[in-house]
């Protein structure tokens, strides 16, 4: 599926609550209309987007900054190689850094492309917090929530392109739609819980995403985007 507006809708979903945005939905009962296959190419379709406004996502040249890449990349294979992320083989896993020193975000597109922004890197206090949010955002792509939400807002012109095997354009978005596309509480329960999991599989403290929160209390009330 290759609308504009749902291409800039999942984005908007993903800027404003990446980290920390909740609503109440029960994640076990939602129900994906999207294949494997259509998660990894609505997955290419956003990386295309992010790559083309590199005034709201300065991606971080990996030229000069092979060391910071390396060392990201690093902890986001640890956590696939735990064996207990799903779709480990199918998705990309790619990682990205974004180079925005202000914003404390990071945040996973369908199929697994991984973007991290500078600011949340610098805010952290250790490595158990970083891996720990990535593993969030990890298990975010891994349960498929963002088209778990998108069948939701969408689901009855997904379900007839389905069936009639037609790419229409999506009608009647507006503001609340785009509002629906937010990762619930459950959801957000679910990849803390993941987060957990695969942390376990690893010498790091299972913890480390709760620390990042804790430090956000403590600190500051941070912007999250």
């Amino acid at each position: 599926m290759k609308s504009t507006f749902l291409m800039k809708a999942l984005l908007c979903g993903f800027l404003v609550y990446g980290v920390a945005g909740c609503d109440v939905k029960k994640a076990s009962q939602s129900i994906n209309f999207f294949t494997v296959q259509d998660e990894i190419a609505l997955g290419k379709e956003v990386e295309k987007q992010i790559q083309s406004d590199p005034k709201q996502f300065p991606i971080l040249p990996e030229k000069g900054n092979e060391e910071v890449y390396s060392y990201v990349r690093g902890l986001a294979k640890k956590i696939l190689n735990t064996g207990k992320v799903a779709y480990k083989d199918e998705f990309a896993w790619e990682v990205k850094i974004i180079d925005d020193k202000k914003t404390l975000n990071a945040f996973c597109t369908p199929g697994g492309h991984i973007y991290v922004y500078t600011g949340l890197i610098k805010f952290l206090d250790s490595e158990d917090q970083l891996i720990g949010v990535m593993g969030h955002e990890i298990a975010h792509a891994a349960m498929r929530h963002s088209t778990r939400n998108l069948t939701k807002v969408y689901g009855i012109q997904v379900l007839y392109q389905i069936i009639t095997g037609k790419r229409s354009r999506l009608v009647g978005a507006n503001r609340h739609q785009r509002g629906g596309l937010k990762f619930s509480r459950d959801h957000e329960t679910e990849a803390d819980e993941n987060s957990v999991t695969y942390l376990c599989g690893t010498t790091y403290n299972a913890a480390g995403a709760a620390g990042f929160f804790k430090r956000c209390r403590d600190n500051l009330r941070p912007r999250l985007f």
